[in-house]
C-alpha cells in the first residue's frame, strides 16, 4: 500500500495508529489529492511526517514535457518511483480538457501499428500512481480564474490495455469520479479497449456511465487478425455482439477507433464493409489517419482520404467523423515518446 493508493477510510486509520488527531486525515487527504509528499504537506508537525516516511509515496513526477506550438497539445513523460517511465497527454478542446492517460508501462496486445506494444508490458499501473498524474497535470497547468478545474475529460487511451489491468483500472474509475477523489463526472471519461470481450460484459456491470471505445480497425477477422492478434482470442463477432450489449444495456453509443492504413484497410469496400457491421447499432466511428511508427512500416492516409472515407460511411447512414489531428510533431502517438527517450538513456 502507497499514500496515494490509500482511500480516506485508510488515511484515517493509518492517522489514528500514529495517535495522530483525527481532523490531521482531512489535511493528508487534501495534500494527496493534489499529488503533494509527505514531506512537503506544511501544516502537518515534522514528526508526523517522519512517520509518514516510512510508507511509500506511490506517485509519480514530470520528467519531461514538450508542448506543440501547432495546437498547443501537451505530452507528458512521467517518472515513477520504480524509475519506469510512462506517458500521458493534455488536448486542449473548445469544451475543456482533454487528458489520455496510460494504464500500464507497455503494453501485451502487440497490435502492428501501436509503439506502445513494441517492448511488451512491464507492469499494470495503480490506481493512486494514475491519480498521481492528473494531480501532477493541474500543478503543471493550473486552472485559469474562470476554471475550477484543467482537466474536465479523461482518456484511458495511452499505452497499455485497460481491461488488460481490469481490477486497478476500476478502483480509479471509482476513485477519480468519487466526491472525495477529483470529482469528474463519469460521462466525461472514456475507456478503450482492443475488445478483450469476457472483461467488456463486466464492465458493463462494474461502470456503465463510461463511455466505451473498442479499437476495431477492420471490417472483417482477416484483416484484424494481421493487425491485431487479439482478433484471434476474441473475433470480430463477439467484440460487436459485446458492443451491442453494451448499448443496449446502457443506452449509451460505443465509439468504435477506426485508425486508417494505408492499403490495408481504406478502400471503399472496406467501408461498405463496414458500414454492413455497424448497421442498426448506437454507435460512432472515430477515423484517425494512422500516425506512423517507423519500426511497423505501416503508413497512414492523407486527411483527404479518411474525409472521403468517412463520407462513404455517412452515405450508408453510419455516423462517423475523422479524428482531429493533434500533437504529431511532439511524438503525440501513444508509446513513441517513452521509447525514443528510453533509446537515448540507453545509449
Amino acid at each position: 500500500m502507497t499514500w496515494m493508493d490509500m482511500t480516506e477510510s485508510e488515511i484515517r486509520e493509518t492517522m489514528l495508529s500514529y495517535g495522530a488527531p483525527a481532523f490531521r486525515a482531512k489535511q493528508v487527504s487534501d495534500w494527496l489529492k493534489k499529488g503533494v509528499r509527505p514531506e512537503a504537506m506544511t501544516n502537518l508537525p515534522k514528526s508526523l511526517r517522519e512517520h509518514m516516511a516510512e510508507i511509500p509515496f506511490g506517485g509519480a513526477r514530470i520528467f519531461q514535457k514538450y508542448v506543440s506550438p501547432k495546437d498547443g497539445t501537451v505530452k507528458y513523460l512521467f517518472a515513477l518511483e520504480d524509475e519506469n517511465l510512462v506517458e500521458g497527454v493534455l488536448m486542449r478542446y473548445s469544451y475543456g480538457n482533454t487528458v489520455c492517460l496510460s494504464t500500464q508501462i507497455g503494453c501485451n496486445m502487440g497490435c502492428k501499428f501501436c509503439a506502445s506494444t513494441l517492448n511488451g508490458c512491464v507492469r499494470n499501473l495503480r490506481p493512486g500512481e494514475m491519480l498521481s498524474f492528473l494531480a501532477e497535470i493541474e500543478r503543471d497547468e493550473p486552472p485559469k480564474p474562470d476554471q475550477s478545474r484543467t482537466i474536465t475529460n479523461i482518456v484511458l487511451m495511452g499505452s497499455g490495455e485497460p481491461l488488460d489491468n481490469y481490477d486497478n483500472v476500476v478502483t480509479f474509475l471509482k476513485r477519480v469520479t468519487s466526491m472525495e477523489g477529483p470529482n469528474i463526472s463519469a460521462r466525461n471519461i472514456s475507456i478503450s479497449t482492443c475488445g478483450i470481450v469476457p472483461k467488456i460484459y463486466r464492465f458493463i456491470e462494474d461502470a456503465p456511465h463510461v463511455t466505451l471505445s473498442i479499437s476495431l480497425h477492420a471490417p472483417n477477422n482477416e484483416i484484424r487478425s494481421g493487425v491485431m492478434p487479439i482478433n484471434k482470442a476474441y473475433p470480430i463477432e463477439e467484440v460487436l455482439a459485446a458492443a451491442k450489449a453494451y448499448a443496449e444495456r446502457t443506452g449509451r453509443r460505443v465509439v468504435f477507433e477506426y485508425a486508417l492504413i494505408g492499403g490495408t484497410n481504406d478502400s471503399h469496400a472496406d467501408a461498405i464493409a463496414l458500414a454492413r457491421r455497424l448497421r442498426g447499432m448506437l454507435c460512432h466511428v472515430n477515423l484517425i489517419p494512422l500516425n506512423p511508427v517507423k519500426e511497423r512500416g505501416l503508413m497512414g492516409v492523407s486527411r483527404e482520404h479518411a474525409y472521403q472515407f468517412c463520407e462513404w460511411l455517412t452515405q450508408e447512414h453510419i455516423s462517423a467523423t475523422v479524428r482531429r489531428e493533434m500533437g504529431t510533431d511532439i511524438d503525440g502517438a501513444c508509446g513513441q515518446l517513452r521509447r525514443r527517450v528510453l533509446h537515448e538513456l540507453n545509449g
